[in-house]
Order: C-alpha cells, then structure tokens, then sequence
C-alpha cells in the first residue's frame, strides 16, 4: 500500500489516492492502518482524489472506521497533498465532501492553507440535535449527573461547544465520550471545551466524534469561534488556540467561514 503522512498542529492523517493503492477500506482495516502499536498510526484516513472536472472528491474516515462528513485539518492536510502531486494548477481549487463543497488555497512553498468552510449553522434540525427547535443556543445538558450549558452548531459535521472558566485535557477526556454518545445528538458529535480569552481569541480543547481526544481540529475551531462570534463574545476574526496550536478563523455577517493554517509533511 502507497499513502502519504501529513500533520495539521498535531492532528495528522494519512491521505491514500484510490489511483495508486486499491486498497480495500474495511472498519477493520480503517483501525489498524490507524492504531499507532500495530498500524502506521493517524487520527484518520484521507482517500482520494476522485476527480470530476475540476473538483477533487475526497472521503473522510475516523479511526473508529466511521466516516466523517467534513474534516477542516483532513482539508488542509488534502490540499496539501494535491499541490505536493502537482494535481492542482490553479492558485483557488474546489474539493467535495459528504459535507459539502469547499474552496482552497494554498500559501507558502504548501506550508500554509486556507479553507472556505462554509457557512455555519446553529439550527437544531441541521445538526441535528433530539428533542430542540430552532436555534440550538444556551441549552442544558445533563452528562454523568453533571448539567452543562452547551451550543450545538453545524458546519457540515456536529458539534456541541460549551464554554467553561476552566478547561483542561482532563476535563474533555473525563466527559467528552459522553456528550460525543448522548442521546440529544443521534449522529454523534464532536465536543469542545471553550474558554474565552479576549475579543480576538478562544482556546479550545477537543474531543472528536470517531477518535477521542485530539490535539487540533479545523472544524472544531470553526464551530467554536462560530459560538464565540454568535455570543458577541468575540468579533469576527478570531485566533483559536488548541494543544497543538493555533489556527485563524473568520466570519462574514452570515457566519460564512474561512480557516488559514498550517500542514507539515511527515512522510
């Protein structure tokens, strides 16, 4: 098997192209490509491209062997990989996902990348979230006799963003498998920990639907700072800082979002 290992502030992936390896993606062996003791080791698998015209398809999967709709680091990290093929020859290119198209481009010498993820949304049915109309925005959740205040927002995945005074990697591993299984998301969620820094800045800590803790996520950023703009926490630009690092993220008036950061070529 040919595949290729990149690194987006620690989250990293390695990106298979069905046009070299025919390999055969099955949950068990999506798991052990992925198991860092008996595998290569990732926090997911990167499969494509699958071209159409001038749009790459790409296909998302988590550790667990499920498959993501959308991925702000497996985009970054994709893009990444098309310009290091010399697949990409025009400075803006499109790549499709489950969870909707996006626009990208990449920045010095392929270290940097910026995304178009797309527009936000904090509508309950979107999500989806159980048993909410409307905006899901400052509800309750009870998690292990524990009730948080959490906002739920999609931006082609789901996730539930709870702001706290205090956040730790303890904090989001003791809790974050419980919030990603309850009940009130039927399709799973990613979770964040969000504390609020200044006007321009959040830090996060990130418990991802699939693959538990990780150190960085594009999509996480995304919804975090998306509930951080939607609170009037913070302004439209907004750094987000994460274990592995930090990311940029800005808004329009209508929560269209775009991610700039880095990607590092591993092997």
């Amino acid at each position: 098997m040919k595949f290729y290992k990149y690194h987006a502030l620690g989250n990293d992936y390695i990106v298979i192209d069905p046009n070299e390896s025919k390999t055969d993606l099955t949950i068990e062996n999506i798991k052990l490509i992925c198991n860092r003791h008996y595998g290569v080791g990732s926090d997911g698998i990167l499969l494509g491209p699958e071209k159409s015209g001038d749009i790459f398809g790409l296909r998302i999967f988590n550790p667990d062997g499920s498959e993501a709709e959308k991925s702000g680091n497996g985009l970054r990290i994709f893009s990444r990989y098309l310009w290091d093929k010399g697949l990409v020859t025009k400075n803006e290119f499109t790549i499709r996902t489950p969870g909707g198209n996006v626009k990208s481009q990449v920045f010095n010498g392929g270290k940097l990348v910026k995304i178009e993820m797309g527009t936000v949304s904090f509508n309950s049915a979107d999500i989806p979230v159980a048993g909410e109309t409307g905006e899901c925005i400052q509800k309750q959740l009870k998690v292990c006799k524990k009730v948080f205040t959490y906002n739920a927002a999609t931006i082609g995945n789901p996730h539930c963003i709870i702001i706290m005074d205090n956040i730790s990697p303890e904090l989001i591993k003791k809790y974050g498998r419980f919030i990603e299984l309850h009940p009130k998301f039927p399709n799973r969620t990613n979770v964040q920990f969000m504390k609020i820094i200044d006007k321009n800045c959040i830090q996060i800590e990130i418990w991802e639907r699939g693959a538990g803790y990780t150190l960085s996520s594009g999509s996480s950023s995304t919804a975090a700072a998306a509930v951080a703009y939607k609170l009037n926490k913070c302004v439209n630009n907004i750094n987000v800082r994460m274990q592995g690092g930090e990311l940029a993220i800005n808004f329009n008036r209508d929560f269209y979002a775009t991610m700039t950061g880095p990607v590092t070529a591993v092997y």
